[in-house]
């Protein structure tokens, strides 16, 4: 499938504008992952790209989260398997065997957590967060409560640490701003 194929498919399941972000987000910093650790960049930005497709859907049955995605990216084909496990693995439906797997497990919650770090500095940019700002941010354990910790600290699993992790999240999110909006 083509970043256009799955654009299209995108905008037809996911009406949210901020959930559109989101996956925006996810594919930039999968792409940088990819790109550090040696992995295919095309593979590992659809996954991110399509890791929520069907997030609207199954708001109010979470246990179906991904699953319905992956029938539907069955159904229409073109999909590795590969990608299929990547969307699986971000919400642990599957065991985190691979790197792309380890890194959407990573990567999912940091958007979120960036994106309210952004939100929270005063020019309202994702360039200008440095380091140490968002170092007091992941300690403050009711900021951006939603964003998963032990998620993101999970970064060691692909041999990140955490700081570094951050930082490539946040550089990888800078290049899209324009999209996100900050």
């Amino acid at each position: 499938m083509s970043r256009e194929e799955a654009l299209e498919l995108l905008h037809d399941k996911l009406k949210n504008r901020n959930l559109r972000r989101h996956v925006y987000a996810v594919e930039a910093v999968m792409r940088a992952l990819a790109r550090r650790l040696g992995g295919d960049e095309e593979i590992w930005s659809l996954a991110g790209l399509l890791h929520d497709l069907d997030y609207e859907l199954t708001l109010e049955d979470p246990e179906r989260h991904t699953k319905i995605t992956c029938e539907w990216l069955k159904e229409r084909g073109g999909v590795s398997e590969e990608i299929l496990r990547a969307i699986q693995a971000h919400v642990g439906n599957v065991p985190r065997n691979e790197p792309i797997e380890k890194a959407i497990y990573c990567a999912d919650p940091a958007t979120g957590f960036l994106v309210a770090c952004a939100l929270m500095h005063p020019d309202k940019k994702l360039a200008s967060l440095d380091l140490s700002f968002i170092q007091r941010r992941f300690k403050e354990k009711r900021f951006a409560a939603g964003a998963n910790r032990e998620q993101m600290a999970a970064c060691g699993e692909v041999g990140l640490d955490l700081d570094e992790f951050l930082l490539l999240a946040k550089d990888a999110m800078a290049g899209i701003a324009g999209e996100l909006g900050l």
